[in-house]
């Protein structure tokens, strides 16, 4: 019984003594989206109950108002962000593991029904029958020695805005329609893999149905040779012959960069080489770049972007081959503003997406109001990839995505495993009538119309004067929504054709209903 006392007494007083002073270097581990391993230092200079620091890396950022109190402890970490400096709250507490941290939600380095509706008609309808929580982290401490000062911060490249705007190069004047890689395949994209894409997309229909794009996202790159040309790692041991297959398919392949020293997920960027590797990739046959600013955010202030854009839609331009050219920097500095002028057809407009039904509504019904006026031919408004046949949500959800999409005009880049699609899936990719809308000449972004609750209806003109129609319930349960002719801006009798029905309803004279599902969509195309 005195052994085991004396046990606890000394674990409470380790305990103890961690608690009065966490001077030394913590580090955390994490796994990154792509799978590698991030490693995050934490240097802590304790003082009784109070300790500052900082937290390590190309970019250091001051730790501040630390307090100790019992086994809880609270700081502050200034982040750079794209608007300027923050502050950003941690918790944590104090184990015999190490120190538990609670990380805010964006504070790390490195976001129901099924069935269709049963009712639809003409006129009035008759009577009726968030945010994410903080990640927890555990840091270790692997050093007691007190730290050195933290490092000086260099100087961040501000670039004004260039005085003139890079020359369009022509392509994409319908929104560009392909695959990418890393929704499903992230770090395990390789040679081997985009073969097999590109056979899967000429066998399931998907080139037939307007899928050209066959497109390798981060983690392909490899070193530099001694003249200072990129050169893929050892999953592409042949680029050129990569791309010469793809294009024997007729498709087309795409590949990713950064401007910055280094890609999201580690790997060479084309900072200081973007002639370079604009020459480079011309030379292999690549037909699509997407250029994510990663960390471009730790050499540039964030205002250099448009010209830091600019420089790599002209080393394109200059490179001898026509290439799509896709702009990904999560929608910041008004990106519509300026991104077709630095020579971009498509730029993000928000943060990555994910597989669930609150990262997709969000980013496709809220996050895109007001941008309409940016999109046209040759320069579109990208809410990012398709999430289709990953699995998280419902097919009933997935024909949302797939209908807010189209009318959005946003690129349709498929990012599931096509080699393996369930036909439900392929269906959704595939459906003519919807892809139709997505690709129409005219070019015009949908609006939202109303919004009443959950309920949503977004109209969009289309090139032979009809106009497509989304009726939308983002509630629990099924509802039934109603689209009247003048809201839509509409008057006389209306031809109506559901578009995931594929039927012709026939022709209303003032207004239409339908009820739809939870999470569900009816889309139409509404014609005089």
């Amino acid at each position: 019984m005195k052994k085991v006392t004396l046990c606890i007494l000394g674990a409470l007083l380790a305990q103890s003594l961690i608690a009065a002073d966490l001077t030394g270097k913590w580090v955390v581990t994490t796994q990154g989206r792509g799978g590698q391993a991030n490693e995050t230092d934490y240097f802590i200079t304790a003082k009784g109950d109070t300790f500052t620091g900082y937290v390590g890396g190309q970019t250091p950022e001051a730790i501040s108002n630390g307090i100790v109190k019992g086994n809880d402890v609270t700081f502050d970490v200034t982040r750079q962000t794209p608007n300027g400096k923050t502050k950003v709250a941690y918790t944590g507490t104090i184990t015999p593991e190490g120190l538990v941290l609670k990380v805010p939600a964006g504070g790390g380095r490195g976001g129901f029904g099924r069935g269709r509706g049963g009712g639809f008609g003409f006129g009035n309808p008759p009577a009726p029958g968030g945010n994410a929580p903080p990640t927890e982290q555990l840091a270790k401490r692997v050093s007691t020695d007190t730290p050195p000062p933290m490092p000086p911060i260099p100087a961040k490249i501000a670039l004004p805005m260039p005085a003139t705007a890079v020359r369009s190069n022509g392509l994409a004047k319908t929104p560009p329609m392909g695959w990418n890689s890393w929704n499903k395949f992230q770090r395990g994209v390789n040679d081997q893999v985009v073969r097999e894409i590109a056979d899967a997309m000429v066998k399931n229909g998907m080139r037939d149905a307007g899928y050209l794009y066959v497109n390798i996202d981060d983690t392909w790159q490899g070193t530099r040779d001694e003249k200072g040309n990129i050169r893929p790692n050892e999953k592409f041991p042949d680029m050129k012959a990569l791309a010469d297959y793809v294009h024997s398919k007729g498709l087309k392949l795409g590949i990713y960069s950064s401007p910055g020293p280094k890609t999201c997920a580690g790997f060479e960027g084309s900072y200081q080489h973007e002639e370079q590797d604009a020459k480079t990739y011309a030379a292999w046959g690549i037909d699509y770049l997407k250029y994510d600013w990663c960390s471009a955010s730790q050499v540039y202030e964030p205002t250099s972007q448009p010209a830091v854009y600019a420089k790599m839609g002209q080393a394109l331009l200059d490179s001898g081959r026509a290439i799509v050219y896709s702009l990904c920097q999560y929608g910041q500095q008004d990106v519509g503003e300026w991104g077709a002028r630095m020579g971009g057809n498509s730029w993000r407009t928000t943060g990555d997406i994910r597989d669930n039904w609150t990262s997709m509504s969000t980013i496709g019904f809220d996050q895109q109001i007001g941008r309409e006026k940016f999109a046209g031919p040759g320069h579109w408004n990208d809410p990012d990839m398709l999430e289709i046949g990953n699995g998280e949500m419902t097919d009933t959800e997935y024909r949302t995505h797939m209908s807010l999409w189209s009318l959005l005009a946003a690129p349709l880049l498929a990012g599931n495993d096509l080699r393996s699609v369930a036909p439900d899936i392929l269906n959704i990719l595939t459906n003519k009538e919807v892809i139709a809308v997505d690709q129409d000449a005219l070019g015009k972004q949908a609006t939202r119309v109303s919004k009443d609750g959950d309920l949503e209806v977004w109209a969009r003109p289309l090139a032979d004067g009809s106009l497509a129609v989304g009726l939308f319930n983002r509630g629990a349960a099924t509802a039934r929504l109603t689209a009247k002719w003048p809201a839509l801006g509409l008057s006389g009798p209306q031809h109506v054709r559901d578009l995931w029905a594929h039927a012709d309803r026939g022709t209303g004279s003032d207004a239409i209903w339908a009820d739809v599902p939870s999470h569900g969509v009816v889309m139409l195309k509404i014609s005089h």
